[in-house]
């Protein structure tokens, strides 16, 4: 079996040659993954439809230029996100990342765990909870899942929609900085900050439950 990548790029190779299944496979694969990260920048499913709407008929456009410097994914998914920023900035929902890395506007919502729980020369006094300490609360999965999408949903949107791409959607560091046009530093604070407060999350379910 091909990777996702190589099964994409030669469905690619066929949708060129005006093969509509293949490009109906590609609407199928992908499409539920653009809808999610279209709802974070809109403000309701209908509108987030027709913006994954808008970036398959991008995509059709533009399928004769995609040159292949990227993945497919890649480049669907900054479509997407190009396109969405745009009715997001309409609806007043939306935030430009160009605001990122220090500059005015940035999201310094403090720390991303609380200083109490490290001692006056920075060791931890409590240390994050092991997961496989609790196997029996680790294998809730579908609870634990409800926790993890709940926080998610509380997280800034920088933060949201980082820790969507990388942990939800799977893209990689690269794939996620290209979309977005981030700094690996940028990307890496933004994803360690969303990160903490979902295990903070996680462990605070663990606690209360055990």
């Amino acid at each position: 079996m091909p990777s996702t990548a190589v099964a994409d790029e030669r469905l690619v190779e066929l949708a060129r040659g005006g093969d509509e299944d293949a490009f109906a496979t590609l609407v199928r694969r992908h499409s539920p993954a653009l809808m999610r990260l279209a709802r974070m920048y809109v403000s309701s499913d209908a509108v987030a439809e027709d913006v994954v709407q808008e970036t398959w008929l991008g995509v059709l456009r533009g399928l004769e230029r995609f040159e292949g410097r990227s993945s497919f994914r890649t480049w669907l998914f900054r479509i997407l996100v190009n396109r969405a920023k745009t009715r997001g900035v309409r609806e007043h929902r939306s935030v430009p990342f160009a605001s990122l890395g220090g500059a005015p506007g940035d999201e310094d919502d403090g720390p991303s765990v609380d200083p109490l729980r490290f001692l006056p020369e920075g060791a931890w006094a409590s240390p994050p909870r092991r997961w496989e300490d609790d196997p029996e609360a680790a294998l809730r999965s579908k609870e634990a899942r409800r926790i993890v999408d709940e926080a998610v949903a509380e997280l800034p949107e920088r933060q949201r929609i980082v820790i969507t791409m990388r942990d939800l959607e799977g893209l990689s560091s690269d794939e996620v900085r290209n979309v977005l046009d981030l700094s690996e530093t940028n990307q890496r604070v933004l994803l360690h900050r969303a990160r903490s407060k979902v295990r903070a999350a996680l462990e605070t379910w663990i606690d209360d439950d055990a």
